[in-house]
């Protein structure tokens, strides 16, 4: 059964769950539609009295919504996200994520298991995959941090890729530094910005470099030990094994 009613306010959200006697026949109502927003379980579903909620939006169940969290039109939230004083624009997925005190803009799709703190702001259409965090970051138009990686203190440009397992070595144990990638760069798995620390427009840093210095536009920088591979050390290392083992 569908329910429209005209404003999505906590007011009425209250009054519509008392009219429902939402408690004893929540399986006669497992779908509410409030002015377009498509709340799947009501009884699993937390929002402030502060929120506002655009339409054809879908709130999935599990969802904490507080403070003055705003979500835009279009919007597929959740399940199980966690949002406090959030602004979410227009045709936005975010699920199974947490998220305080950031602006998520038009068609960013993020998660699952994602965490975005301290004022982050995430511009159009970025992709950002699990385990991701950011804290105190912009995240250009169009860049994508698929997995794995955590981007604090930071300004990232348009389309950049962020690989597996990279991160901004922001902290000395008494100060952040800022780390700044400018526009089209490609870092590899596994690097380490350690900063200050500046990336140019469409540099390429090689997988599993750190970073110190700056790295200039166009620049190629890989920052790596060479590998070494001693013939046949490996039975060596085996016969140690053993007389350890005995």
């Amino acid at each position: 059964m569908l329910v429209v009613i005209k404003l999505m306010t906590y007011q009425k959200l209250v009054e519509l769950m008392i009219s429902l006697n939402y408690k004893k026949q929540q399986n006669n109502y497992n779908i509410v539609l409030i002015d377009g927003v498509n709340i799947v379980d009501m009884t699993n579903t937390y929002i402030g009295r502060d929120v506002v909620i655009g339409h054809d939006t879908t709130i999935e169940p599990g969802c904490i919504i507080k403070g003055k969290t705003v979500i835009g039109n279009g919007c597929h939230i959740g399940p199980y996200c966690e949002f406090d004083n959030v602004e979410i624009k227009d045709n936005v997925e975010i699920k199974f994520s947490v998220i305080a005190d950031s602006i998520i803009e038009n068609g960013v799709d993020i998660g699952p298991y994602a965490r975005l703190r301290n004022h982050c702001h995430i511009l159009e259409n970025v992709h950002m995959g699990n385990f991701v965090e950011m804290k105190k970051a912009t995240f250009g138009k169009g860049s994508k941090a698929a997995h794995l990686s955590y981007i604090g203190d930071a300004t990232v440009g348009e389309n950049v890729n962020i690989g597996c397992g990279t991160i901004t070595s922001n902290y000395d144990g008494k100060n952040k530094f800022q780390t700044v990638i400018e526009d089209n760069v490609f870092v590899g798995c596994n690097s380490n910005l350690v900063a200050p620390v500046t990336v140019g427009k469409n540099a390429f840093i090689a997988a599993g470099s750190t970073i110190t210095d700056e790295v200039h536009e166009d620049a190629f920088a890989i920052a790596r030990s060479r590998q070494v591979n001693k013939e046949g050390y490996s039975k060596v290392l085996e016969e140690k094994r053993n007389k350890i083992g005995k």
